[in-house]
C-alpha cells in the first residue's frame, strides 16, 4: 500500500510519499516535496487539487493520510489550512483520512520509527508528513 502524508502549514502542503509492502518500507522518489496555493481564489484552489490529484495519480497512491490540526488554541490551523485540506478530501478516486495526534501518538508509542530521521533522504520540512504516513501505515501492524 502507498500512502501520501500531508502536514499543512498556512498556504502549504509538505507531502512524503511512503509505501508498505512485506513489513519493508520504501520511500520513492517525488517530483514535488510540497506545493503552495498562489493565490487564494477559487481558480487557485482549483489548480493546486488538481496538481496534487495528478501527483497522486502518477505515483499510483491508495490513501492520503492529512495529519491532523487543532481548531483552536495557539497551534490551531488557519483559515486557508482549512481550504487546503477541503481541497484534498474533495479529489475524486483517492481515499482521504485525517489522522489525529492522538491516535498517531498512539501508533508510535507500539511502533517507534526504528530509522533515525536524517537517514531517510527526506527535508526536515517533510518530517511531519512523513511521521503521519509512517504511524497511519503502523497503527494496524
Amino acid at each position: 500500500m502507498k500512502v501520501c502524508g500531508i502536514e499543512l502549514k498556512s498556504n502549504e502542503a509538505n507531502l512524503c510519499l511512503l509505501s508498505l509492502t512485506n513489513g519493508l518500507f520504501h520511500i520513492p522518489d517525488c517530483r514535488a516535496r510540497r506545493l503552495t496555493l498562489s493565490d487564494n481564489t477559487a481558480e487557485g484552489l482549483r489548480q493546486f487539487q488538481s496538481t496534487l490529484a495528478k501527483l497522486l495519480q502518477d505515483y499510483k497512491v491508495d490513501k492520503v493520510i492529512i495529519r491532523q490540526r487543532p481548531m483552536k488554541g495557539k497551534f490551531a490551523g488557519g483559515a486557508i489550512g482549512f481550504k487546503l485540506e477541503a481541497a484534498i478530501e474533495l479529489i475524486e478516486g483517492v481515499e482521504t483520512i485525517v489522522y489525529g495526534s492522538t491516535e498517531m501518538k498512539e501508533s508510535l508509542k507500539h511502533n517507534p520509527v526504528s530509522v533515525d530521521f536524517a537517514e531517510t533522504g527526506l527535508k526536515q520540512f517533510q518530517e511531519s508528513a512523513f511521521t503521519t504516513a509512517y504511524a497511519w501505515l503502523m497503527q494496524n501492524a
